[in-house]
């Protein structure tokens, strides 16, 4: 997926944030549903904003991440801290191109979206 550059950006924001969740053994067909409908509401965003082309792959991801939080499940999850208290990995910038998922007690950067299973949750050791 790296240096893709051209066609349908909802369906690399999709890719990005289905590699994401397969990471961390989410994909199954409940899961893909709740991406897919999340595709489809950012879809038309982007057709009313078009100059919103390069912020859709962070949109997809946090929507993703809402609408399974709306389920009491909790993804990403961090797992580089030494908090005893679960907590979640969180899209940055918010609205921006480049997303990155840092942890959101300590601000590390963890990975690029898409990227987690190289990443694994923790903090970013480059």
């Amino acid at each position: 997926m790296e240096g893709m550059t051209s066609g349908d950006p909802l369906l690399h924001a999709r890719a990005l944030v289905l590699e994401d969740l397969s990471a961390a053994g989410l994909v199954d067909p409940h899961t893909v549903s709740l991406v897919e409908e999340c595709v489809s509401s950012r879809r038309w965003w982007l057709s009313q904003w078009q100059q919103g082309e390069a912020y859709v792959e962070g949109l997809v991801a946090q929507d993703v991440q809402d609408a399974l939080f709306d389920e009491s499940r909790r993804w990403p999850v961090c797992a580089g801290c030494l908090d005893p208290i679960e907590h979640s990995l969180a899209i940055e910038p918010e609205l921006g191109p480049d997303p990155h998922w840092v942890c959101s007690e300590s601000g590390a950067v963890v990975a690029a979206l898409g990227r987690l299973a190289n990443g694994r949750g923790g903090p970013a050791t480059s």
